[in-house]
């Protein structure tokens, strides 16, 4: 039970049944109801005359008003619960309190993502963790933090992911061009600086979520081309004051069309080809380009489809995983492509 105001609340025949609808909502849950003595107890520390009976005469008039309070049997005691935002139905607006509350189900995908991310570290991990199961309340924090679901997700160890983030935003909203380090690792976990510690200057387009992995999408006037920068993998993050160009502001517009068509981060203009498959590939088909993907059934019962990819290694790995299942067929030059490629791999093992 929260802490109770030290000060009697005035006009409390107003207050209320606001103050037992922010009581349910922060304290209450189907597993652990507020019990009657627990209501009453709270608002008489407030200074508000309670008995059982009034409990039960303002829940009733909270379900009246729209705002569903669910009533169980604890024992010789009535608990008392409300699930989720509980806005009236009747109303067909929504203040910006009610806009501010959570379900439990929507903290319980905020907890899940953060866990699923591997570009938050496991410190930032649990950080994050508790600040979300708060804005919940008491009870239900509790229960979001208990009930944690178990990814197999490898966290990464970069700790300014959060100034990264926040530094590439600012340049975003800014349409200001921003410098950094870029790094990989090596076996030994070490950093390798690339292009040898030098900075890289370049002009955001983007962030992008792509594979558990944070990107900055960038626009090149030199290659008149996109570039792809994992946000983890970024060191001495500053902003610029030169603008971006006119190209770049024209790309951020069309930046949902083309992370939704390209198939991984990775350079270099996209191609539209044709895939053959068999029909056990349909849901992998769909994973990878969408669920708007029109496919074709052809005479012999395989299906087509026409893809826009960006012909980089992974793509080639995630064909190459279906085997005799899928092939490219058109263009010509990429279906040719795709067999080269399987005859190098084919060599290799050989």
């Amino acid at each position: 039970m929260p802490t109770a105001p030290t000060t009697h609340m005035k006009n409390w025949q107003k207050s209320k049944l606001v103050l037992l609808v922010e009581l349910l909502r922060r304290e209450s849950s189907p597993e652990k109801p507020l019990l009657t003595p627990e209501i009453c107890a709270y608002m008489e520390s407030l200074g508000i005359p309670c008995d059982r009976r009034v409990v039960a005469r303002d829940v009733q008039a909270l379900n009246e008003i729209g705002i569903v309070v669910h009533e169980v049997r604890i024992g010789k005691f009535k608990g008392y619960y409300m699930v989720g935002d509980n806005v009236p139905k009747k109303k067909k607006s929504r203040s910006p309190r009610d806009e501010a509350s959570f379900t439990t189900a929507e903290l319980k995908l905020l907890i899940d993502a953060v866990q699923a991310a591997s570009f938050v570290t496991e410190e930032k991990t649990d950080e994050l963790i508790d600040k979300i199961a708060l804005l919940g309340g008491g009870r239900r924090a509790e229960l979001l933090k208990k009930n944690k679901v178990l990814f197999n997700t490898r966290k990464h160890s970069n700790e300014n992911v959060y100034s990264n983030i926040d530094a590439l935003e600012t340049a975003l909203l800014k349409k200001k061009k921003v410098v950094f380090r870029y790094y990989d690792l090596d076996m030994n976990h070490e950093k390798v600086y690339r292009r040898e510690g030098h900075h890289y200057v370049v002009e955001p387009i983007a962030l992008v979520f792509n594979e558990d992995n944070y990107y900055l999408s960038t626009y090149s006037p030199k290659h008149d081309s996109t570039a792809n920068y994992r946000i983890d993998r970024m060191e001495d993050v500053e902003i610029l004051e030169d603008k971006i160009c006119e190209k770049a502001s024209e790309l951020r517009a069309s930046m949902s069309s083309y992370t939704g068509q390209v198939f991984k981060m990775y350079g270099g203009k996209p191609r539209t080809i044709t895939i053959q498959f068999d029909p056990s590939l349909v849901g992998a088909v769909y994973d990878r380009f969408g669920e708007d993907t029109v496919m074709k059934q052809r005479k012999d019962g395989q299906i087509t489809a026409r893809v826009k990819v960006q012909l980089s290694p992974p793509f080639w790995g995630w064909l190459f995983q279906f085997g005799k299942l899928m092939k490219v067929t058109v263009p010509k030059e990429v279906a040719e492509e795709y067999k080269e490629k399987v005859r190098d791999v084919l060599e290799q093992e050989l």
